[in-house]
């Protein structure tokens, strides 16, 4: 990236700030787009304060005095076969079914790995060159995938099991020479505990087809695995991670034999993590689209587990389901893909698409998450989502971002806004060097003050102070005879710091042709302070998107790969701003950076606040 685009990926150091109590809306009708009053707009209703994300109540299920019993008994510690069959040895190893699962891996990722190569966003690395045991320096996403044995849905996807179980038996007892037993580092968080004896179990026929002596080991390997979540899985990093060992524990206890106690801890450990993962219109609390596809993955992963045992799974897993599915419909663009929220990159649609066919959920995309945080507009054949909510708490964020009144736009299958994603993606084809830099508020389509975060970025993907609270409107109002939907919210990520609000209003019209905006800068107190200080307005293009300043600085044209033709204008009262376009990044579905670029309106305004419409059209 050239040195114009240094703002991307300048590190947040930040100080500490109070936070504003209220967040008034103002007047809704003035000045919005090209410094002129639009009568025809009434006052925005304030909806609930995006403050806080309110828990689901999801409670145990209700069982008889002996199974209650036997989960009280089993959390005590008492083992399983004593408590099965207390009178008899106990059952020997093996599985007692064989797991189908809907879920469908990457191909060409396991193709790679039948090469003798691990292919994770876009990276590849030999296997015989990567280095299994726990302490290993690899990067996040190679930790994810050697220590939570995520490749073994990709290899399943690839080939029939004759043709690639020699290269699934060959990678297990590799991993097994290097972790002989339970023990510290990555490969033994929680979240990854889970993923691996969760994916062992579902596709066993890859590792247990082999030699005797490798089947034996496994089976051991996997009862001491469910044996360490048994104690340890209350410790997870987050409640993703919890709700990964908790589907693990539930699935062993299907699967292995005396495994009834175990299933009934597990059960009522996993529906308190469900209700304690999620928000209430569904959305988890990472606010991360990645982490919603994770939880989706994890319980249709162990109904399928139910399946195998002819079982059927507790009700609340179906509901989870149908809950967790519709607000990640929210994010989906034009093209179908994902949008870049909280770390992801544009996840595509055929993954997309895959998981929600596996889940068997039929449902339109939610458009008011208030909870989970983001809204979305459907017009014509355009697509706006619009972060209206503040970051996710420390205790919840994975990949947290200061993206607050970011928004991206899409019009049919041309993403023409965007944020710049892909932050949790680093350590493929993303350099880990500017993680931090993805996660700041430059990286997204926003204002920033002064070349700062509106929260603070903090290392290992965690969210310090800034906005704690946004007030959001949602508004239909008439326009050239036709209902348009009108977005205003405002954050106070800036006000202990500058003593600014910032404000943001879109209208998007009915035909999703024209969307008018504006940012407005407003004391946060009754007195502005004084002097002026450094603004940008950050709108990166999608790619493909080809930019051309007008002469006067103050409009642009976009053409977009289909021929179409979009013209964005600031309006008259945006005083000395300019536009210049620099260079940007977009991550896109398979994790791979593509060179694009962003229009930055930027200049002074008085630090009594300021206002700055703007106008983006298609044109023809």
């Amino acid at each position: 990236m050239s040195d114009g685009s240094h703002t991307l990926l300048r590190d947040a150091h930040e100080a500490d700030h109070d936070t504003q109590s209220a967040l008034p809306l103002g007047d809704a009708d003035e000045g919005l787009v090209t410094g002129a009053r639009d009568d025809a707009l009434p006052d925005a209703v304030p909806l609930e304060p995006g403050r806080a994300l309110a828990l689901s109540d999801f409670q145990p299920p209700r069982t008889g005095a002996v199974d209650g019993m036997l989960r009280w008994a089993y959390r005590l510690g008492i083992p399983g076969s004593m408590l099965s069959a207390p009178l008899r040895k106990p059952s020997a190893l093996r599985l007692l079914g064989t797991v189908e699962t809907p879920l469908r891996g990457e191909p060409g990722a396991g193709m790679a790995l039948r090469a003798g190569q691990f292919f994770i966003h876009g990276l590849k690395a030999p296997i015989d060159k990567v280095d299994c045991a726990s302490c290993a320096p690899l990067t996040p996403p190679f930790q994810r995938a050697v220590h939570g044995f995520t490749w073994l849905r990709d290899l399943a996807a690839c080939a029939p099991r004759e043709e690639c179980a020699g290269v699934g038996e060959r990678l297990l007892r590799k991993w097994l020479a290097a972790n002989p037993e339970p023990s510290k580092g990555v490969a033994w968080t929680v979240e990854h505990t889970g993923l691996r004896l969760l994916a062992w179990l579902v596709h066993a026929p890859l590792i247990l087809s082999g030699d005797a002596a490798l089947r034996k080991r496994t089976l051991d390997a996997m009862e001491a695995t469910a044996r360490w979540l048994d104690r340890q899985v209350a410790r997870a990093e987050d409640r993703l991670g919890q709700v990964a060992g908790w589907c693990a524990i539930v699935a062993a206890g299907l699967l292995l034999p005396d495994g009834r106690p175990r299933r009934l801890y597990g059960e009522a450990g996993l529906l308190r993590s469900l209700g304690e993962l999620v928000s209430e219109d569904g959305g988890v609390l990472s606010r991360s689209p990645l982490a919603q596809m994770e939880a989706i993955a994890l319980l249709v992963d162990l109904k399928a587990c139910y399946a195998a045992v002819d079982r059927d799974p507790p009700v609340a897993l179906d509901t989870m389901i149908s809950l967790l599915v519709p607000p990640l419909l929210t994010l989906r663009m034009g093209d179908r893909g994902l949008g870049s929220w909280q770390g992801a990159g544009a996840t595509s649609e055929a993954s997309l698409a895959s998981l929600v066919s596996a889940s068997g959920v039929r449902a339109r995309p939610a458009k008011d998450t208030r909870h989970w945080g983001y809204q979305r507009v459907d017009a014509g054949k355009s697509v706006l989502v619009f972060d209206a909510a503040p970051p996710p708490r420390s205790r919840h964020a994975r990949f947290g971002c200061a993206s607050t009144l970011a928004f991206e736009l899409s019009h049919k299958d041309h993403r023409i806004i965007v944020n710049c994603g892909g932050a949790e993606l680093a350590g493929g084809q993303v350099p880990v060097r500017i993680e931090q830099g993805l996660r700041g508020t430059s990286a997204h389509s926003t204002l920033s003050l002064d070349d700062s975060n509106s929260t603070a970025v903090l290392i290992k993907g965690q969210i310090g102070k800034g906005v704690e609270e946004v007030d959001i409107a949602r508004t239909t109002v008439r326009q050239k005879g036709r209902d348009a939907t009108r977005l205003e919210a405002v954050h106070n990520g800036y006000a202990a710091r500058h003593g600014l609000l910032h404000r943001r209003i879109l209208l998007l019209s009915a035909d999703g042709e024209e969307l008018r905006g504006e940012d407005i800068l407003e004391p946060s107190g009754r007195k502005g302070q004084r002097g002026k200080i450094g603004f940008a307005i950050r709108f990166h293009l999608g790619q493909g998107v080809e930019a051309g300043l007008s002469e006067d600085r103050r409009g642009a044209g976009l053409a977009l790969a289909d021929g179409s033709y979009w013209q964005f204008r600031l309006g008259g009262d945006s005083g000395e701003a300019e536009i210049g376009i620099e260079d940007s990044l977009w991550t896109d579905g398979h994790g791979r950076p593509r060179a694009t670029s962003q229009l930055v309106v930027e200049g002074l305004t008085a630090r009594s606040g300021g206002r700055f419409p703007w106008l983006l059209k298609r044109m023809g």
